[in-house]
């Protein structure tokens, strides 16, 4: 009997393995950038991010600037980009020595601003152009005005050229990851041309280290294949899932064929059925959709599936078959029965349900 409750166990040491084998995936200078954002993909951003900066990784990235002060809160003096952000916090950027994506002309004025108003000389800065994901980023045709407006302002320094491959994952798509990467090289090209001092350059992420070389350039930016999961089955093999999701059972019931289980009767059982009710529910993360036996919870190493529609604090699944009992240990997903096949058999993908598990589920580290 476990009475240690639900909780996320991490293993900073399957981090290590991840981050070292990506890394011999890359020329030995090549700088590595590890993504960060969404609380490290669910697994606590604070503690990931410390484990990382001991392993001697250059960069972090965050998607809001937010997420950044609270790395600078707790130590961690490596460069931060903040991916996506947003001008109402940029002035906090220059603050804190945090490195802002400018993604938009607009932006660029506006961030231009605020370092001239802080008397800043060089400040550096990450330039997002849009290659093909259509997302954010400035238009190439953009580049010539780019280019005028950061000689012409000395409070500010081109530290890094980026973009975003749209489907590195994909190898059907070899030809269009093939013209982004092309795009890319063209900027590069001509922004090497005008600058008078060498910039980083990045446009891989995870999928991109893995099936692209040529796209390596100067930096990589790794968030999933950290924790895990690369996209690809060959790639699963080398890598370890870093998190495993526990709870516990914590009633056990009997019904009769024809009675329901949860909200609105979506389950029926056609015979008598045996269920246990699991402390967790999508206030936790474990959304709605994995009801009506789309996803499967190990209790003593046999799958129970879900029954009927998910709750907030908790859920209900079969377990007929299985000899337990209430306070046994259950697992939602670990390195074996991963996240990755739970989300596949509900139709989303590993980062929906790694970052969707909420703050009051506790992580432990081991």
């Amino acid at each position: 009997m476990s009475l240690q409750g639900t909780r996320l166990e991490v293993n900073l040491d399957a981090l290590e393995h991840n981050f070292h084998y990506l890394k011999s995936k890359l020329e030995p200078e090549v700088k590595f950038m590890a993504v960060v954002k969404a609380n490290a993909y669910g697994h606590g951003a604070v503690p990931v991010a410390q484990k990382l900066q001991e392993l001697n990784v250059d960069y972090f990235a965050v998607a809001y600037v937010a997420e950044a002060v609270e790395l600078r809160d707790h130590g961690i003096l490596k460069p931060i980009l903040v991916l996506h952000a947003q001008s109402f916090m940029l002035e906090t950027c220059i603050d804190r020595c945090i490195e802002p994506v400018i993604y938009s002309m607009e932006m660029l004025d506006t961030f231009i601003a605020f370092a001239k108003a802080k008397q800043q000389q060089s400040y550096p800065i990450h330039l997002e152009f849009n290659t093909g994901l259509n997302r954010i980023g400035i238009d190439i045709t953009d580049l010539e005005e780019v280019i005028e407006k950061v000689l012409s302002n000395p409070c500010i320094q081109v530290r890094g050229l980026q973009s975003h491959l749209a489907a590195s994952e994909d190898l059907t798509e070899k030809d269009f990851t093939a013209s982004q990467i092309q795009s890319f090289k063209k900027v590069n090209q001509r922004l090497e041309e005008v600058l008078p001092y060498p910039f980083l350059k990045h446009e891989s992420n995870t999928s991109g280290i893995l099936n692209y070389k040529n796209a390596h350039f100067s930096m990589v930016r790794s968030g999933i294949g950290l924790y895990g999961y690369g996209n690809d089955v060959a790639f699963d093999k080398e890598l370890k899932p870093i998190a495993t999701l526990k709870s516990v059972i914590s009633q056990t019931r009997w019904i009769d064929a024809g009675e329901s289980v949860s909200y609105n009767r979506k389950f029926v059982a056609q015979h008598k059925t045996r269920y246990a009710v699991i402390a967790l529910g999508h206030g936790d993360g474990i959304n709605r959709i994995y009801g009506y036996g789309k996803a499967s919870v190990l209790i003593h190493g046999e799958h129970a599936p879900t029954l009927g529609i998910i709750c907030m604090d908790m859920f209900m699944v079969d377990i007929t078959h299985i000899d337990c009992k209430a306070g046994d240990e259950v697992i939602i997903f670990n390195p074996q029965h991963t996240a990755g096949h739970m989300a596949e058999k509900a139709g989303t993908i590993s980062y929906e349900i790694l970052t969707g598990i909420q703050k009051r589920v506790p992580r432990m580290y081991v």
